[in-house]
């Protein structure tokens, strides 16, 4: 995973995370690789587990789980993240059943195979991600016609920014993507 900060193994893990890490693994077949690396800290892992849920499993959200993954996936690649492009990139294409989104959005979300929602969610997110301090009016305006409102602009600001803070730990602690993730959502499943 990486060499500067070793993951704890899984049987030294406090009991409640452990509980989820496995049940992550029933689900995933594997262990994602940052379950594991912020577990070094227990009490940032909670948090931050329970900020990213939050975020990312909210059901009354204007945005599908695709879209959510979408925003990670760009905003990730424009941090430089590959940790999180690769991981929530498997799950974008999982979620969108398109095998070749991710690689669009996290090159050029531009020129993507992807709605006007999608490119003016985007747009916004992006703007958050690079230039927040500039964000206007005009952008939350930008994001109206195509159904959002301004629930939803703050559900983008805060999975991007969410986002932002993960690319910026994994980055720095070195976490490599799991193998599993290069090809999920690329090829069948076998079952």
């Amino acid at each position: 995973m990486n060499t500067r900060y070793p993951a704890p193994a899984l049987l030294d893990l406090p009991d409640d995370i452990k509980a989820k890490v496995l049940e992550v693994q029933e689900k995933a077949g594997f262990v994602p690789n940052v379950f594991l690396a912020l577990a070094r800290r227990p009490a940032e892992w909670r948090a931050f587990f329970a900020y990213h849920d939050a975020l990312m499993l909210r059901e009354e959200s204007g945005l599908s789980k695709g879209e959510r993954e979408m925003i990670v996936t760009t905003t990730s690649a424009a941090n430089h993240c590959l940790y999180c492009v690769v991981a929530h990139g498997a799950i974008l294409r999982i979620y969108e059943k398109k095998p070749l989104v991710a690689d669009q959005v996290a090159v050029n979300y531009r020129k993507a195979d992807i709605s006007p929602r999608q490119r003016a969610m985007l747009d916004f997110a992006m703007k958050i991600c690079l230039q927040s301090d500039a964000l206007e009016d005009a952008d939350f305006e930008a994001l109206y016609p195509h159904g959002f409102n301004d629930e939803d602009a703050w559900d983008i600001a805060a999975i991007t920014a969410f986002f932002g803070l993960s690319n910026r730990m994994a980055s720095f602690s070195g976490m490599q993507p799991n193998h599993e993730f290069y090809l999920m959502g690329r090829v069948p499943k076998q079952k």
